[in-house]
Protein backbone atom coordinates (compact mmCIF):
# COMPACT_ATOMS: atom_id res chain seq x y z
CA UNK A 1 0.00 0.00 0.00
CA UNK A 2 2.60 2.54 0.83
CA UNK A 3 4.25 1.68 -2.72
CA UNK A 4 0.86 2.35 -4.40
CA UNK A 5 0.87 5.76 -2.73
CA UNK A 6 4.52 6.50 -3.07
CA UNK A 7 4.04 6.86 -6.78
CA UNK A 8 0.72 9.18 -6.85
CA UNK A 9 1.69 12.49 -7.50
CA UNK A 10 1.13 15.44 -5.72
CA UNK A 11 -1.19 15.88 -8.56
CA UNK A 12 -2.89 12.95 -7.96
CA UNK A 13 -3.46 13.56 -4.62
CA UNK A 14 -4.85 17.70 -4.35
CA UNK A 15 -6.73 16.80 -7.81
CA UNK A 16 -7.99 13.60 -7.23
CA UNK A 17 -7.89 12.17 -3.42
CA UNK A 18 -8.82 15.07 -1.73
CA UNK A 19 -11.59 16.22 -3.88
CA UNK A 20 -13.09 12.65 -3.97
CA UNK A 21 -13.05 12.56 -0.34
CA UNK A 22 -14.25 15.56 0.41
CA UNK A 23 -17.16 14.93 -1.71
CA UNK A 24 -18.41 11.59 -0.33
CA UNK A 25 -18.10 13.61 2.75
CA UNK A 26 -20.35 15.98 1.85
CA UNK A 27 -22.47 13.33 0.20
CA UNK A 28 -23.20 11.53 3.12
CA UNK A 29 -23.93 14.70 5.29
CA UNK A 30 -25.52 16.76 2.98
CA UNK A 31 -27.86 14.44 0.83
CA UNK A 32 -27.62 11.39 3.16
CA UNK A 33 -25.81 8.66 0.46
CA UNK A 34 -23.03 6.78 1.77
CA UNK A 35 -20.85 5.38 -0.71
CA UNK A 36 -18.01 4.80 1.63
CA UNK A 37 -16.58 1.00 2.25
CA UNK A 38 -15.54 -0.43 5.40
CA UNK A 39 -11.77 -1.02 3.63
CA UNK A 40 -9.23 1.74 3.96
CA UNK A 41 -8.01 0.57 0.53
CA UNK A 42 -11.68 0.79 -0.92
CA UNK A 43 -12.29 3.73 0.07
CA UNK A 44 -8.58 5.16 -1.21
CA UNK A 45 -9.80 3.94 -4.67
CA UNK A 46 -13.37 5.22 -4.28
CA UNK A 47 -12.20 8.85 -3.38
CA UNK A 48 -9.27 8.48 -6.37
CA UNK A 49 -12.07 7.72 -9.23
CA UNK A 50 -14.50 9.82 -7.42
CA UNK A 51 -12.03 12.79 -7.47
CA UNK A 52 -10.97 11.77 -10.90
CA UNK A 53 -14.31 12.53 -12.29
CA UNK A 54 -15.17 15.65 -10.04
CA UNK A 55 -11.62 16.89 -11.72
CA UNK A 56 -12.92 16.16 -15.66
CA UNK A 57 -15.96 17.65 -14.87
CA UNK A 58 -14.22 20.63 -13.36
CA UNK A 59 -11.93 21.26 -16.56
CA UNK A 60 -14.57 20.20 -19.60
CA UNK A 61 -17.84 21.74 -17.79
CA UNK A 62 -16.79 24.09 -15.42
CA UNK A 63 -13.27 25.69 -16.77
CA UNK A 64 -15.07 27.01 -20.30
CA UNK A 65 -17.69 28.10 -18.51
CA UNK A 66 -16.30 30.46 -15.70
CA UNK A 67 -13.45 31.01 -19.09
CA UNK A 68 -16.74 32.15 -21.13
CA UNK A 69 -17.98 34.34 -18.28
CA UNK A 70 -14.59 36.22 -17.98
CA UNK A 71 -14.22 35.02 -14.01
CA UNK A 72 -11.10 33.15 -15.25
CA UNK A 73 -7.87 34.31 -17.93
CA UNK A 74 -5.73 31.33 -18.59
CA UNK A 75 -2.33 32.32 -20.22
CA UNK A 76 -1.62 30.79 -24.09
CA UNK A 77 -0.63 27.34 -23.58
CA UNK A 78 2.98 27.86 -25.42
CA UNK A 79 3.64 30.71 -22.87
CA UNK A 80 2.86 28.53 -20.05
CA UNK A 81 5.03 25.99 -21.29
CA UNK A 82 7.85 28.32 -21.76
CA UNK A 83 7.48 29.57 -18.43
CA UNK A 84 7.23 26.59 -16.41
CA UNK A 85 10.46 25.57 -17.83
CA UNK A 86 12.09 29.28 -16.37
CA UNK A 87 9.93 29.08 -13.20
CA UNK A 88 9.23 25.69 -11.39
CA UNK A 89 6.97 27.60 -8.91
CA UNK A 90 4.63 27.86 -11.91
CA UNK A 91 3.58 24.63 -12.18
CA UNK A 92 2.72 24.05 -8.45
CA UNK A 93 0.61 27.40 -8.78
CA UNK A 94 -1.25 25.33 -11.63
CA UNK A 95 -1.94 22.38 -9.22
CA UNK A 96 -3.43 24.27 -7.12
CA UNK A 97 -5.34 26.29 -9.51
CA UNK A 98 -6.82 22.66 -10.56
CA UNK A 99 -7.37 21.85 -7.05
CA UNK A 100 -9.71 24.70 -6.37
CA UNK A 101 -11.48 24.04 -9.78
CA UNK A 102 -11.87 20.51 -8.71
CA UNK A 103 -13.55 21.37 -5.27
CA UNK A 104 -15.83 24.35 -6.62
CA UNK A 105 -17.10 21.42 -9.20
CA UNK A 106 -16.99 18.84 -6.40
CA UNK A 107 -19.15 21.09 -4.21
CA UNK A 108 -21.52 21.98 -7.16
CA UNK A 109 -22.13 18.41 -8.37
CA UNK A 110 -23.27 17.67 -4.46
CA UNK A 111 -25.69 20.43 -4.83
CA UNK A 112 -27.18 18.79 -7.71
CA UNK A 113 -27.11 15.78 -6.39
CA UNK A 114 -29.07 16.81 -3.62
CA UNK A 115 -31.49 18.60 -5.81
CA UNK A 116 -31.92 15.40 -7.54
CA UNK A 117 -32.69 13.53 -5.01
CA UNK A 118 -35.01 15.79 -3.88
CA UNK A 119 -37.03 15.50 -6.99
CA UNK A 120 -36.18 11.85 -7.06
CA UNK A 121 -38.63 11.09 -4.53
CA UNK A 122 -41.06 12.44 -6.36
CA UNK A 123 -40.68 11.61 -10.00
CA UNK A 124 -40.02 7.67 -10.15
CA UNK A 125 -38.62 7.98 -14.00
CA UNK A 126 -35.65 9.89 -12.84
CA UNK A 127 -34.66 7.07 -10.53
CA UNK A 128 -34.98 4.34 -12.69
CA UNK A 129 -33.02 6.45 -15.38
CA UNK A 130 -30.39 7.95 -13.36
CA UNK A 131 -28.10 4.54 -13.55
CA UNK A 132 -27.80 4.91 -18.04
CA UNK A 133 -27.55 8.50 -17.88
CA UNK A 134 -24.90 8.42 -15.78
CA UNK A 135 -22.96 5.97 -17.35
CA UNK A 136 -23.35 8.02 -20.93
CA UNK A 137 -22.23 10.99 -18.95
CA UNK A 138 -19.19 9.45 -17.59
CA UNK A 139 -18.67 8.04 -21.54
CA UNK A 140 -18.98 11.56 -22.51
CA UNK A 141 -17.24 13.51 -19.84
CA UNK A 142 -13.96 10.62 -20.27
CA UNK A 143 -14.24 11.00 -24.44
CA UNK A 144 -13.89 14.87 -23.54
CA UNK A 145 -11.46 14.47 -21.01
CA UNK A 146 -9.50 11.84 -24.01
CA UNK A 147 -9.76 14.60 -27.06
CA UNK A 148 -8.53 17.54 -24.18
CA UNK A 149 -5.84 15.62 -22.85
CA UNK A 150 -4.93 14.56 -26.63
CA UNK A 151 -4.59 18.00 -27.75
CA UNK A 152 -2.32 19.60 -25.04
CA UNK A 153 -0.12 16.43 -25.62
CA UNK A 154 -0.25 17.43 -29.67
CA UNK A 155 0.70 20.98 -28.50
CA UNK A 156 3.36 19.89 -27.01
CA UNK A 157 4.87 17.83 -29.14
CA UNK A 158 4.42 20.23 -31.98
CA UNK A 159 5.91 22.83 -29.52
CA UNK A 160 9.43 20.99 -29.32
CA UNK A 161 9.42 20.50 -33.32
CA UNK A 162 8.71 23.75 -34.25
CA UNK A 163 11.79 25.31 -31.66
CA UNK A 164 13.90 22.56 -33.62
CA UNK A 165 14.75 20.68 -30.30
CA UNK A 166 12.80 17.93 -32.43
CA UNK A 167 14.99 17.48 -35.31
CA UNK A 168 18.21 17.78 -32.93
CA UNK A 169 17.68 15.03 -30.85
CA UNK A 170 16.29 13.19 -33.98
Amino acid sequence: MEKLLDKLSSYNILNNLIPGSIFCYLLQYVCEIDIHSDSVIENLFLYYFVGMIISRLGSIVLEPIVIKLGIVRYAKYKDYITASSIDKKIDVLLEITNLYRTTAAGVLLVILVKLHTLKAKQIYLISVATPYLAAIMLFALFLLSYRKQAKYFKSRVDKVFQEGDGAKKG
